[in-house]
């Protein structure tokens, strides 16, 4: 049976060339770092695609696609994928009776604490729909739902785009090279402007978003090629607490064409890699060798 990444990095630290006191020092910090879970919550309004995200950044096919106008999600799912643990909420925009018992399962879900008395969900992906022109329902998700329930630490949320390739219905996007025209682009960082706007004036947070496209999965077909997914998992890493950054090195999707459109504003693969490093040296010790090998192992 082939060994999982953790393991190789595990048997890496064995092949140090150091003292055996500092080896067991190293290990054993690797385990506690090992050991570690971490909660991602995933929501958004009814048609947003959370699960076609889910399905591309950890190539799930348990996260139905919906493909009809009936919501797939109708109370809170999680996926454990080790100690990766998935929150799937159901999307908002089915009525106000059921958006209210929504609202009211997320907030419980966030106020939640494991048990150590931490708030167990470690980071909120609000994700809206780039090909809507009415987002009042992830404002209203956004302003008065997800932020005023995330604690003291309001760095725990990240707001993303989806279906940039739709966002103008389809027009602007060169389907050869699986990216937007110029027109679109710049269609699109008008709405991460006016969606930065809306969130800083309803609740005084400074939080700019991004845009991508999970690429669509119909249920038993092919992946589509998404677009700046690379730049979606940066920043989900970056906004993740460092010590809990381990499981996405298992569960993150090892395809590498779903890695290769973006935007190229940066290397976010080489990005994805230093971050993933950057816990693992500092969890384990500072100048540890093992980080470096993260990059042979994860996205191709």
């Amino acid at each position: 049976m082939e060994k999982n990444i953790l393991d190789k990095m595990e048997e890496n630290i064995d092949k140090t060339d150091i003292n055996e006191t500092e080896k067991n020092e190293l290990k054993k910090n690797f385990l506690h770092l090992k050991e570690q879970k971490l909660n991602l919550m995933i929501t958004g309004a009814t048609g947003a695609g959370k699960s076609s995200t889910i399905n591309a950044l950890f190539n799930m096919e348990v996260a139905k696609v919906g493909v009809t106008s009936d919501p797939e999600t109708m109370e809170i799912t999680n996926y454990t994928l080790g100690n990766l643990v998935l929150w799937d909420t159901p999307g908002l925009g089915d009525g106000k009776e059921a958006d209210a018992r929504h609202t009211k399962n997320i907030i419980n879900k966030l106020l939640e604490k494991d048990e150590k008395g931490n708030l167990l969900i470690d980071l909120v992906l609000i994700i809206l729909d780039g090909s809507s022109r009415d987002l009042g329902t992830s404002y209203e998700l956004i302003n008065n739902v997800i932020i005023p329930n995330l604690g003291e630490d309001k760095n725990r949320v990240l707001i993303a785009i989806n279906q940039a390739d739709i966002a103008m219905k389809g027009r602007y996007w060169n389907h050869e090279e699986n990216k937007p025209e110029p027109e679109l682009v710049e269609f699109l960082d008008e709405k991460v402007k006016s969606v930065h706007e809306r969130i800083k004036e309803g609740t005084g947070l400074d939080i700019t978003p991004i845009y991508y496209s999970a690429g669509f999965k119909e249920e038993g077909g092919s992946q589509e090629k998404p677009y700046n997914l690379s730049k979606l998992l940066y920043y989900i890493i970056k906004l993740t607490p460092k010590n809990k950054r381990l499981p996405y090195i298992e569960n993150i999707n090892k395809n590498p064409a779903m890695w290769e459109d973006d935007d190229n504003l940066k290397n976010y693969k080489i990005d994805i890699i230093s971050e993933l490093s950057d816990a693992i040296e500092e969890g384990v010790t500072k100048g540890s060798s093992i980080g470096g090998t993260i990059g042979e192992l994860i996205l191709g």
